[in-house]
């Protein structure tokens, strides 16, 4: 265990003065929720202070340089860390759950949508909503055979036929990576449907190759995790044949180009602006951008990042069966296997709740969904938070 350790801080002894401003005043505590919100590099504060002074600089013509420079830039560094050579094809938003409701929007109020159990709070929140209209959900569930799950849903497609489906790459709740995605979208390919993919867990962490999936494959994500960006930088990968969905939610940034265009027509713009939304805070697409530039300084690849993130969450999971916490209570959700696990690892406990907060009281910082506790190390964790980590767990369950 000790070479494992020796391998985490490599990297992470190398990265820590980057991330000075974040990591200030932290020595004495355990920051394991890299998951939910990295610490921003130093990188991405000069991005912020750009998007001020841009502002300063250039007044309302300052989206002249947001949308000639900057977004294009943003676009390119989220398209080459998806695995695409269609940046153009981005739409950009403050959050996924914009993107996710214009899509929606595309079909009728009483469409089918098979889905899963275990989306994210604002997808799950939106359909359940938009069932008291008369949308059609199956919902798929993971648990409590995760074996098969793929296979469920390549099924539930066949069987209900629906307009849209949506999944995530990476589950948030247990980490566990969709094993036959590709499967899942190729049956969803056979039958005509359009899907949505939830990438924000894989994003950044997971190697992805989205150019390669097929079908009509609408792919979401955002900075705030390990994009290490923030707030207000999400974005939707647009399939090819865009042009066939229109949104009835749309603002005037979707066709900027034809402002002056006939009353009482709506035309879309090309490639991502058929989903944008209006007036938004650029800051995030800027601190995106410097923070992108860093990590391309550091050869911070997307399997770098992964390399690192495996070997920190391979500590995580080495710690709790060498200090036998399945004996105390808690059980390991995330699966053992690395090439099924995203970024960080989930334990079941009923204690879920109370053990996050006690665990914070102790200076450990985790987080919860349900009876899932939540661990997650950024690439500039270092072994003895880890150790640290585990070791006030498990002196606390």
């Amino acid at each position: 265990m000790d070479e494992l350790r020796a391998s985490v801080d490599d990297l992470a002894r190398r990265l820590r003065p980057h991330y000075a401003r974040f990591l200030a005043g932290r020595d004495e505590q355990c920051v394991l929720t890299a998951h939910s919100h990295q610490a921003w590099p130093d990188a991405s504060r000069a991005g912020q202070i750009a998007c001020w002074d841009d502002a300063a600089r250039y007044i309302d013509d300052k989206w002249g340089k947001v949308f000639e420079e900057v977004v294009p830039e943003f676009q390119l560094q989220v398209a080459m860390r998806l695995g695409s050579k269609r940046p153009s094809d981005l739409a950009l938003a403050p959050n996924t759950h914009e993107l996710v409701y214009r899509l929606a929007s595309c079909f009728p109020a009483d469409a089918k949508v098979v889905t899963t159990d275990s989306e994210f709070h604002s997808l799950r929140r939106q359909l359940t909503r938009l069932e008291e209209d008369g949308l059609q959900v199956t919902r798929v569930p993971v648990e409590p055979d995760p074996d098969t799950f793929c296979e469920r849903f390549a099924d539930a497609l066949s069987e209900h036929r629906p307009q849209w489906a949506a999944l995530s790459a990476v589950f948030f709740t247990t980490s566990r990576v969709v094993k036959d995605l590709q499967g899942i979208l190729t049956r969803a390919a056979e039958l005509g449907i359009p899907v949505l993919v939830d990438a924000y867990h894989a994003y950044n962490v997971l190697p992805l190759d989205v150019d390669t999936w097929p079908g009509t494959v609408f792919v979401t994500g955002g900075g705030y995790k390990y994009a290490q960006t923030g707030e207000g930088a999400c974005w939707m990968l647009l399939p090819k044949d865009a042009e066939a969905f229109r949104p009835r939610t749309t603002g005037w940034f979707s066709d900027f180009e034809h402002l002056e265009a006939v009353q009482g027509q709506v035309s879309y713009g090309q490639g991502g602006f058929r989903f944008f939304g209006a007036t938004f805070d650029p800051s995030g697409i800027y601190r995106g951008v410097w923070t992108t530039r860093w990590l391309e300084q550091m050869k911070l690849d997307v399997r770098a990042l992964r390399a690192q993130s495996l070997l920190a969450t391979t500590l995580i999971i080495a710690r709790y069966h060498q200090l036998e916490l399945v004996k105390r209570g808690l059980v390991l959700a995330t699966p053992d296997c690395p090439e099924e696990r995203g970024g960080f690892i989930s334990f079941r406990t009923p204690k879920a709740g109370a053990l996050a907060d006690r665990l914070r009281q102790a200076g450990v910082h985790t987080d919860h969904r349900g009876d899932l506790l939540r661990l997650g190390p950024g690439p500039y964790t270092l072994a003895r938070e880890i150790d640290q980590g585990m070791e006030t767990l498990a002196a606390l369950v």
